[in-house]
Protein backbone atom coordinates (compact mmCIF):
# COMPACT_ATOMS: atom_id res chain seq x y z
CA UNK A 1 0.00 0.00 0.00
CA UNK A 2 1.65 3.18 -0.66
CA UNK A 3 1.86 5.99 2.07
CA UNK A 4 1.65 8.89 -0.47
CA UNK A 5 -0.91 9.89 -2.78
CA UNK A 6 1.19 10.10 -6.24
CA UNK A 7 -0.99 12.37 -8.07
CA UNK A 8 -1.17 15.31 -4.45
CA UNK A 9 2.42 14.90 -4.17
CA UNK A 10 5.55 14.77 -6.13
CA UNK A 11 9.50 14.55 -5.01
CA UNK A 12 10.82 18.15 -5.28
CA UNK A 13 14.47 16.12 -6.52
CA UNK A 14 15.96 12.88 -6.71
CA UNK A 15 17.00 12.89 -3.24
CA UNK A 16 13.53 13.07 -1.89
CA UNK A 17 12.05 10.57 -4.40
CA UNK A 18 14.57 8.02 -3.13
CA UNK A 19 13.70 9.03 0.40
CA UNK A 20 9.75 8.21 -0.05
CA UNK A 21 11.04 5.00 -1.95
CA UNK A 22 12.61 4.09 0.85
CA UNK A 23 9.53 4.87 3.31
CA UNK A 24 7.25 3.33 0.84
CA UNK A 25 9.97 -0.35 0.94
CA UNK A 26 9.77 0.29 5.14
CA UNK A 27 13.77 0.33 5.18
CA UNK A 28 13.07 2.96 8.26
CA UNK A 29 12.97 1.33 12.01
CA UNK A 30 11.43 3.81 14.83
CA UNK A 31 13.53 5.17 17.29
CA UNK A 32 13.68 3.27 20.60
CA UNK A 33 13.17 6.38 22.65
CA UNK A 34 10.70 9.21 20.89
CA UNK A 35 10.24 11.71 23.37
CA UNK A 36 14.31 12.21 24.06
CA UNK A 37 15.19 11.77 20.09
CA UNK A 38 12.53 15.10 20.04
CA UNK A 39 13.68 16.55 22.65
CA UNK A 40 16.95 16.38 20.97
CA UNK A 41 16.08 17.67 17.63
CA UNK A 42 14.10 20.69 18.91
CA UNK A 43 17.21 21.45 21.08
CA UNK A 44 19.28 20.98 17.72
CA UNK A 45 16.86 23.23 15.84
CA UNK A 46 16.46 26.11 18.89
CA UNK A 47 20.71 26.19 18.59
CA UNK A 48 20.92 26.49 14.97
CA UNK A 49 18.00 29.43 15.23
CA UNK A 50 19.76 31.01 18.04
CA UNK A 51 21.61 34.56 17.36
CA UNK A 52 23.55 34.91 20.62
CA UNK A 53 27.05 36.37 19.15
CA UNK A 54 27.47 39.93 18.24
CA UNK A 55 29.88 41.27 15.04
CA UNK A 56 31.22 44.43 14.49
CA UNK A 57 32.48 44.94 10.27
CA UNK A 58 33.64 47.77 8.60
CA UNK A 59 32.10 48.03 4.98
CA UNK A 60 32.68 50.42 2.02
CA UNK A 61 30.26 52.91 1.99
CA UNK A 62 29.35 51.31 -1.66
CA UNK A 63 28.54 48.11 -0.22
CA UNK A 64 27.28 49.42 3.01
CA UNK A 65 24.09 51.09 0.72
CA UNK A 66 23.73 47.99 -1.54
CA UNK A 67 23.56 46.08 1.51
CA UNK A 68 20.63 48.41 2.69
CA UNK A 69 18.88 48.68 -0.12
CA UNK A 70 18.37 44.79 -1.22
CA UNK A 71 17.32 44.66 2.53
CA UNK A 72 15.16 47.04 1.64
CA UNK A 73 13.83 45.20 -1.35
CA UNK A 74 13.66 41.90 0.40
CA UNK A 75 11.32 43.55 3.31
CA UNK A 76 14.10 42.19 6.41
CA UNK A 77 16.03 44.04 8.35
CA UNK A 78 19.76 44.79 7.12
CA UNK A 79 21.36 42.74 9.74
CA UNK A 80 19.39 40.10 8.84
CA UNK A 81 20.17 39.80 5.18
CA UNK A 82 24.09 39.67 6.17
CA UNK A 83 23.47 37.14 8.69
CA UNK A 84 21.85 35.30 6.20
CA UNK A 85 24.38 35.65 3.61
CA UNK A 86 27.16 35.08 6.15
CA UNK A 87 25.20 31.40 7.00
CA UNK A 88 24.32 30.55 3.24
CA UNK A 89 28.26 30.54 2.83
CA UNK A 90 29.28 28.93 5.40
CA UNK A 91 26.76 26.06 4.39
CA UNK A 92 28.11 26.14 0.64
CA UNK A 93 24.84 27.79 -0.41
CA UNK A 94 25.95 31.14 -2.16
CA UNK A 95 27.37 30.64 -5.45
CA UNK A 96 29.00 33.13 -7.42
CA UNK A 97 26.50 34.26 -10.39
CA UNK A 98 28.65 32.83 -13.15
CA UNK A 99 28.50 29.65 -11.46
CA UNK A 100 24.99 29.35 -10.63
CA UNK A 101 23.87 28.91 -13.97
CA UNK A 102 26.00 25.85 -14.40
CA UNK A 103 24.88 24.05 -10.54
CA UNK A 104 21.21 24.82 -11.83
CA UNK A 105 21.74 22.74 -14.88
CA UNK A 106 24.18 20.07 -13.20
CA UNK A 107 21.00 19.48 -10.80
CA UNK A 108 18.17 19.66 -13.11
CA UNK A 109 20.51 16.90 -15.47
CA UNK A 110 22.87 14.79 -13.43
CA UNK A 111 25.79 13.73 -15.64
CA UNK A 112 25.66 15.93 -17.68
CA UNK A 113 28.98 17.94 -18.57
CA UNK A 114 28.36 22.02 -18.46
CA UNK A 115 31.23 24.23 -19.80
Amino acid sequence: MSRFNKKSFQPLDQEEKDLMESIEKEEWKPVKNLEREKKAAIQAARNTLKKDKRINLRLSQKDYHQIILRAIEEGIPYQTLVASIVHKYLNGLLLPKYLETDTIKKRKHPGVQVG
